[in-house]
């Protein structure tokens, strides 16, 4: 499964709603649009986007496909997104190697952040870009 297809192909809305259909039963183009109110051509593009993604696989019955979710694959992005949620945040200590060995002296560890940095540095989205040097907070700045 190439993620990022994944994820760029369950953003839409329309393929959202497809990928809740098929979850429920497995259908054929013709169904979707009927189901959807979209032309057939419409939803083939978007099973096109889909089968590509690898989310979704099709089985031909007499002259229709019918499309299934993959379930596995499904299930494997959900826990790679549930992994990525569960990340904790490490504060930045010299001992963990975050801070250059001449900005250590410096360190917000200790507590000699400025002009309201701490909360930068301890998660807060900054307002002006120009508060990180290299990756590091004002505090650590020359």
């Amino acid at each position: 499964m190439d993620r990022t297809s994944a994820l760029k192909a369950i953003a839409d809305e329309t393929r959202m709603k497809i990928l809740t259909l098929l979850l429920e039963h497995n259908c054929c183009v013709r169904a979707l649009a009927r189901n959807l109110e979209l032309s057939e051509a419409t939803i083939s593009q978007h099973l096109k986007i889909l089968r590509e993604a690898g989310l979704i696989s099709g089985e031909k019955h007499g002259y229709f496909m019918h499309y299934d979710v993959k379930r596995s694959v499904l299930r494997e992005l959900a826990e790679e997104i549930i992994a990525l949620a569960s990340i904790e945040r490490e504060t930045c200590t010299p001992e963990k190697g975050r801070c250059l060995s001449s900005e250590q002296e410096k360190c917000h560890v200790k507590g000699e952040c400025i002009d309201g940095t701490e909360n930068l540095c301890h998660g807060s989205i900054p307002d002006d870009k120009e508060d990180m040097h290299h990756g590091h907070c004002k505090c650590h700045k020359p």
